[in-house]
């Protein structure tokens, strides 16, 4: 049976799309816009394979030259949005029951990457600007060469050199120290969750760092910490209050995995309510971040 050059297309970019995911996430931090950028990728391959098949010798170039691109213009209007942004700003987490597992080599590779979707990592890129973090996601995640970085941006190969090296300097200035391994994070995850919900202020402040920080995202629409809360006894004594505990009826916690992390989804009735991620210390054991994804818009992607 001969295929047409739609189901070409569709074969092709299907081929593709799990690495153009990556890429176009760890540039804006959120599944939904993710997707829509994926789907003008999508729209412009079919369109041109139609008419220029034949010009198109490299289609992995092509579909994450135009990715970058469309990613890099959606930018713009997250820029706009964060303006008005309610409070703390966190990635929109990528939940799964296990890690994840891949089948492909580029995949396999990509996963091997993990700390560049880390939930820790994504909130340092988002103070880079857009051109550096694109610089940097492409040529320190994904290995793409200056030059060839420079030809999907429109842009001089020294101009993309100077980028990346500002980018590294900024990540590595601002980058989290080396995080525990996951059998040391699910183990602090559960007994912080324990000692919160049975109010144990004392057991929460044994395992809090001293200069630790709470980020609780509710992007106006649930009640949250309006601005980043600092230090153990604030946060232990936040995170044990009525007006926290009462906040979430008939609580289930299901643990798992959130960008490639030990976390935990707290269900409010089955549905989830928010997605718990704790940044530890390797030496210490101690949390140095409590990451709170409670914006339900941010949560969508995870009932069905």
């Amino acid at each position: 049976m001969i295929e047409t050059m739609e189901e070409q297309a569709t074969e092709v970019f299907a081929e593709h799309r799990e690495l153009l995911f990556s890429i176009v996430y760890s540039m804006l931090g959120t599944v939904t816009d993710t997707e829509d950028v994926l789907q003008d990728t999508w729209l412009a391959w079919v369109s041109r394979h139609r008419s220029e098949l034949d010009e198109i010798t490299s289609p992995r170039a092509y579909l994450v030259r135009i990715a970058v691109n469309n990613a890099l213009s959606r930018r713009e209007t997250l820029a706009r949005r964060r303006e008005t942004y309610v409070g703390p700003w966190l990635p929109e987490p990528l939940v799964a029951d296990t890690p994840e597992v891949r089948d492909s080599a580029d995949a396999a590779e990509i996963a091997l990457r993990g700390e560049s979707v880390s939930l820790a990592m994504l909130v340092v890129l988002e103070t880079l600007t857009p051109l550096e973090r694109a610089v940097f996601v492409l040529h320190e995640v994904f290995g793409y060469p200056h030059a060839e970085i420079g030809a999907m941006l429109g842009r001089a190969t020294p101009a993309i050199r100077q980028l990346a090296h500002r980018a590294r300097d900024h990540v590595r200035a601002k980058r989290p120290r080396y995080q525990a391994d996951a059998r040391t994070q699910r183990a602090v995850t559960e007994r912080f969750l324990a000692a919160q919900l049975s109010g144990d202020v004392t057991g929460l402040l044994e395992l809090l760092a001293p200069d630790v920080t709470f980020l609780s995202d509710g992007g106006g629409l649930l009640r949250a910490a309006l601005r980043p809360v600092h230090g153990p006894d604030k946060v232990a004594r936040l995170l044990t209050s009525r007006m926290v505990l009462s906040s979430v009826p008939d609580m289930t916690i299901r643990y798992g995995w959130t960008n490639g992390e030990p976390s935990a989804v707290v269900c409010s009735g089955g549905a989830p309510a928010a997605v718990l991620l704790l940044d530890v210390d390797a030496d210490t054991g101690k949390v140095r971040t409590v990451y709170a994804i409670r914006n339900p818009e941010k949560l969508t992607h995870l009932r069905g």
